[in-house]
């Protein structure tokens, strides 16, 4: 029986945004070998200037974002949707361990394979400084609680 990731393509605009939350909700873990799971075992990635093939080099990558990125609070919306493919928007803060606090933009496009598993991500993100202050993350540390605002709320 192969993996099987639901829900599965095609998309409706009802599992698209299911789909965004799972990704959302799997980062916010910050467990690499979880995240993992939820892409093919020979997954293609472009993030930012690295280029990542495979569940093992996915754990590894990962593993040193978290270890720089501390305190990492992810939001991802649906941007569009079409057949195996989404778009999406995020956005994330995090501090480096001088204290300095940052808030990443970005956009991901993805494309599934049939079990629903993500076989191809080509994300494109810009970091920000921020003040502490003008942090809009403040759930404790895990998934984004249901009354938290998203992103456009957010006017983000």
């Amino acid at each position: 029986m192969p993996e099987q990731r639901p829900p599965f393509p095609p998309f409706t605009q009802e599992t698209a945004i299911s789909k965004v939350r799972q990704a959302e909700d799997g980062w916010n873990t910050r467990d690499p070998e979880k995240v993992a799971l939820a892409y093919t075992p020979d997954s293609r990635w472009r993030n930012r200037a690295e280029f990542v093939t495979g569940r093992e080099e996915i754990v590894k990558f990962l593993t040193r974002k978290w270890s720089r990125e501390l305190d990492y609070r992810l939001i991802k919306e649906l941007w569009a949707f079409g057949g195996n493919r989404i778009a999406v928007r995020f956005a994330y803060e995090y501090h480096d361990d001088s204290g300095q606090w940052f808030r990443a933009y970005g956009n991901e496009n993805w494309e599934f394979d049939d079990n629903g598993l993500m076989r191809v991500r080509h994300a494109s993100i810009n970091d920000l400084p921020i003040a502490e202050e003008d942090r809009k993350y403040h759930w404790p540390l895990g998934r984004r609680p249901e009354d938290h605002p998203g992103l456009s709320d957010l006017g983000l």
